[in-house]
């Protein structure tokens, strides 16, 4: 339980004008450093040769669906069963078609985010079936936790998206959670968000829930959902994903192909092997969205964890992990493919200082790389098992930093500053100085999370840790939360497709 004291008003009332400022931060970032990649020319024409030969000599099955065969066959690669190998460059052919930089449209076109080029994008964990916070504890997730967090999720400026599963709402069924997830996006978040891709009728009711809610001739002819699919590594994209990705493909919507690689388990222990496992995965599947639909969104993504080979645990904050990420990037670029990776993953079971260290390890890998799309950059604990309340607070304060670490050094006359040295004299102090008082709200980046006080200040406030003082940024947040503008008749409209479509589906289980 965080300790309270009054002295904390100040404090609060600080929090909450940032706050104020932050929930109408910039959809997205434009990085302005150098991307930093850890492969030199020689090195990637290994790891591209090696994965047009993995697809060549080995291929990738693509299970559960023989249109695709027929397809991927009628286009001239080699199909023998369920396995599909192409000629060198065939894939990378096909993909060419794929736009390197697209814009994600939000129900609130001020929200709508550009995916590809400079541009970065900070975005919550996804797929945990537990929470956790300091006062209740892990526990299952409910949809009331899904809808919390999808309320801090709008209110905190550095998060530029709502998420796909922020969470897994076990109470309700797992047929109808689509549609309350979906809803919950659509009406308490006005970011972009995520489909969903663990059956084809589930990714076809978010298409017609995102048409109620933008227009159906926009949705037809814009990019409002952007979906991950995941290879079943090694080389094996099974019938759930393939379905999704064939349905997102025909609507034009976004497809992002992210291998999930244990490395060690599900690819060879070496950076590069994997490097060229993951490459010949992407390809092969982006060629087929561009075959489906030449022109659809698409994006290269990655999942790498190196296992512990002692316990066979994932490990997270790796050095193996950065590297990877700063390598695949380059990849990526290559393709002409935005580029789609992790953020700030731990093993961490509480919001300690295993789970600061681990996240930020990552999530400044994944920025210093030019990730594109950095999901999980908030919230996750123990390994993506588990969102934290705290953690999701934490995290977006991170998030905030990086942002304004990659809008580089400003050297505009303005801030060269020359008037302020000659205002002051030397031996004095620029407190007082005219161009302090000017900028003194945006000089320095201000974090909502730490405690930059005196020993004495914070002990009169109430001696709060870390996760204390993030205990009450969670309530602060909730309690101030204003649901984004929704037209009633949009409104009346999803929550009739909710009725009608659950009232189906319940229907075809018995």
């Amino acid at each position: 339980m965080a300790r309270t004291s009054p002295k904390r008003s100040g404090r609060r009332e600080r929090m909450a004008a940032r706050a104020a400022k932050s929930s109408l931060a910039a959809p997205y970032t434009l990085n302005r450093i150098g991307q930093v990649s850890l492969i030199d020319d020689e090195a990637i024409d290994i790891i591209e040769r090696n994965a047009d030969r993995i697809l060549d000599e080995i291929g990738m099955e693509f299970r559960g669906d023989p249109d695709t065969l027929a397809l991927f066959a009628k286009h001239g690669a080699r199909v023998c069963g369920e396995r599909v190998r192409f000629d060198p460059g065939w894939c990378r052919d096909k993909i060419k078609t794929a736009p390197p930089i697209f814009t994600q449209h939000a129900r609130n076109p001020e929200r709508s985010i550009q995916i590809g080029g400079k541009a970065q994008v900070y975005a919550p964990s996804f797929g945990p079936p537990f929470v956790h916070d300091m006062e209740n504890g892990r526990r299952y997730a409910t949809l009331q936790d899904f809808k919390n967090i999808t309320k801090l999720h709008h209110s905190l400026g550095a998060v530029n998206h709502s998420g796909g599963v922020v969470v897994e709402p076990v109470d309700v069924p797992v047929p109808l959670r689509h549609l309350h997830m979906a809803h919950t996006h659509l009406t308490l978040n006005d970011k972009p968000f995520m489909g969903a891709v663990t059956a084809p009728e589930r990714a076809r009711d978010t298409i017609e829930m995102c048409r109620i809610a933008i227009g159906h001739d926009f949705v037809d002819n814009n990019c409002v959902l952007y979906s991950v699919v995941n290879t079943n590594a090694p080389l094996v994209m099974d019938e759930t994903m393939l379905w999704a990705l064939k349905e997102y493909a025909r609507a034009g919507q976004c497809t992002v192909v992210s291998p999930f690689v244990l490395g060690g388990a599900m690819s060879p222990v070496s950076v590069a092997a994997t490097l060229a496992q993951v490459l010949a995965e992407v390809m092969a599947s982006v060629a087929l969205i561009q075959l489906i639909r030449p022109g659809a969104p698409a994006a290269f993504g990655t999942f790498f964890s190196p296992i512990s080979l002692k316990t066979g645990a994932p490990t997270f904050g790796t050095p193996e992990g950065t590297q990877f990420q700063m390598c695949a990037k380059t990849l990526a670029d290559r393709l002409g493919l935005p580029f789609h990776s992790v953020g700030g993953l731990t093993a961490a079971k509480v919001p300690d200082a295993q789970a600061g260290y681990e996240s930020q390890a990552q999530l400044m890998g994944a920025t210093l790389a030019g990730v594109n799309f950095i999901i999980h950059a908030t919230g996750c604990l123990e390994g993506l098992l588990t969102t934290g309340y705290e953690k999701i607070v934490m995290d977006a304060d991170r998030c905030a930093a990086m942002q304004r670490f990659t809008q580089g050094v400003d050297v505009s006359e303005a801030a060269q500053a020359m008037d302020a040295f000659f205002e002051v004299e030397p031996g004095g102090h620029f407190l007082g100085a005219q161009h302090t008082q000017d900028n003194f709200e945006t000089a320095f980046w201000m974090g909502d999370m730490s405690d930059n006080g005196t020993y004495e200040q914070w002990h009169a406030e109430g001696a709060l840790w870390t996760h204390d003082r993030a205990t009450a940024r969670v309530k602060d947040l909730l309690d101030s939360y204003e649901p984004p503008a929704l037209d009633a008749g949009i409104r009346d409209a999803l929550d009739e497709f909710v009725t009608r479509r659950s009232r189906e589906i319940e229907g075809e289980q018995t």
